[in-house]
């Protein structure tokens, strides 16, 4: 049973190192395209035309799209699909499981304990103007009757608190799950 977690810690800082490493290649290829603009700007201000670099030199990787990371039950049951961008955060649950919305890990500890001290935390920092009222953190719950069709969270600013918003949503969800399996 021991070897068991342990294998489990072990894919799980795996996993948090590529998911930090995708994270800072995202930013670097960024960081060179604005480079590359600023550069392509320069040498249109300096020459009558602008130079054309031959793609066989250069092939600029193709943009990603959303990066999608599923969620697993501990029994290998796909729960849902977290859908990330820069500064927006959708779950999508499974159509086949209904997470009813008054469940309470999703009220009691995902809302509650996570969003809801999250969100307050960003109103003092508006509050004192370090950041502007349009930064706070919001989520919007979609429902189809009484259970969860999505919940999309904007604003979550920062990596640190991406990671904390997916482990959430992982540990409600499976508690949500193991309740109706």
């Amino acid at each position: 049973m021991s070897e068991n977690k342990e294998i489990i810690k072990v894919l799980a800082e795996i996993k948090a190192y590529f998911e930090k490493r995708l994270s800072e290649l995202e930013q670097e290829i960024s960081m060179l395209r604005s480079f590359l603009r600023v550069v392509d700007d320069l040498l249109a201000e300096k020459s009558f035309k602008r130079v054309e670099i031959p793609k066989a030199v250069i092939e600029a990787p193709k943009p990603q799209p959303t990066p999608v990371i599923p969620i697993i039950s501990s029994d290998g049951v796909h729960l849902c699909d977290l859908h990330i961008t820069e500064d927006e955060l959708t779950v999508l649950p499974n159509s086949k499981i209904k997470f009813d919305i008054n469940s309470p890990p999703l009220r009691t500890f995902l809302i509650k304990k996570v969003l809801e001290p999250m969100q307050e935390k960003d109103k003092e920092i508006a509050s004192k103007g370090e950041i502007t009222p349009d930064k706070i953190i919001s989520f919007r719950i979609e429902t189809d009757g009484n259970y969860l069709k999505s919940l999309t969270i904007k604003n979550y600013k920062s990596e640190k608190r991406l990671n904390e918003l997916k482990n959430a949503i992982k540990w409600t969800l499976r508690r949500m799950y193991e309740k109706i399996s």
